[in-house]
């Protein structure tokens, strides 16, 4: 990551997995006052709207008839394919079994980044994001009770293809477009198909405004969408795909521990052993080959 300091990418990886990690347990004590869909599309548009007046001023980057198109599939890989399909995912399988699943992400990230964008793919790299992954298992083995059904196993494989795809994109055609404002209509856009998808399935009578569903979209809103997801695409934008995704794997170890501190859900062995492989994971994906092998990479 040649573009930004060593500081500021660890202060970006840092926030953006502890905000990743800690929306999990406060989205599901809001969703317990309201309907998926409905708090799924009203905190990407609340989201959105207001990256798009903090950066009113920057306007003349929008660009918007050279750009709709980028805008447009953004918004249908980053926001309306994976936040609709989790959604509806989860109500089919038990949401240790479905995290893991969309948690292949940063795997496939890696390959649709050494296809794609001719990132390099070392076996070190392809061995260290699939220890990642048996950490991701590790740690959300105890959801895996409950009833699986193979439409929520389809679904939540859909909802990591469409995520790391968005993520690719977004890597690919960044030099066409101001970042800011990419996130910000992706999510106006994602979040106005996304309530008007609640608002014709789910009923807004259902949605009870107290104090933990306002924190929750309040926090989804301004944390959770556009404050996490800049940082996301900036690191993406400015590094190694496959490098930076590798440190999502941190996500679900994140959820599962402040659950247990604060939900009082149960603190397992499998938390350590998923950290272990995690932290292996991270390091063999971010270490720099020597000199030799980098030139026996190239040659081949």
């Amino acid at each position: 990551m040649k573009e930004m300091s060593r500081i500021k990418t660890v202060s970006l990886i840092g926030f953006l997995v502890v905000v990743w990690g800690i929306s999990w347990p406060i989205y599901k004590i809001a969703l317990n006052f309201t309907p998926p869909l409905l708090f799924a599309g009203m905190r990407t548009l609340f989201g959105g709207l207001l990256l798009a007046i903090l950066l009113i001023s920057r306007r003349d980057k929008i660009c918007w008839k050279e750009n709709w198109r980028i805008y447009m599939i953004s918004a249908l890989f980053n926001v309306i394919l994976f936040f609709a399909l989790q959604t509806i995912g989860l109500m089919y399988l038990p949401s240790g079994l479905f995290s893991v699943l969309v948690y292949l992400q940063p795997v496939l990230v890696g390959l649709l980044a050494w296809l794609w964008l001719g990132e390099s793919m070392s076996l070190l790299k392809v061995i260290g994001l699939l220890i990642g992954f048996v950490g991701v298992a590790t740690v959300s083995s105890s959801g895996f009770s409950g009833h699986i059904a193979m439409i929520g196993i389809i679904l939540a494989l859909l909802t990591g293809i469409s995520w790391s795809i968005g993520t690719v994109f977004v890597k690919r055609i960044a030099h066409k477009v101001d970042s800011m404002w990419l996130t910000a209509f992706q999510f106006i856009i994602g979040g106005i198909f996304l309530t008007g998808l609640g608002t014709g399935v789910e009923n807004y009578a259902d949605i009870v405004w107290n104090g933990a569903y306002l924190s929750g979209l309040l926090f989804g809103s301004i944390l959770g969408v556009s404050a996490s997801w800049i940082a996301y695409f900036t690191l993406v934008n400015n590094g190694d795909a496959s490098k930076v995704a590798s440190f999502t794997f941190l996500v679900p170890l994140i959820a599962v521990f402040t659950s247990t501190l604060f939900l009082h859900e149960a603190f397992t062995t499998n938390l350590l052993f998923g950290l272990v492989f995690i932290v292996v994971s991270i390091y063999l994906v971010n270490r720099k080959p020597s000199l030799k092998k980098q030139q026996i990479e190239q040659a081949i």
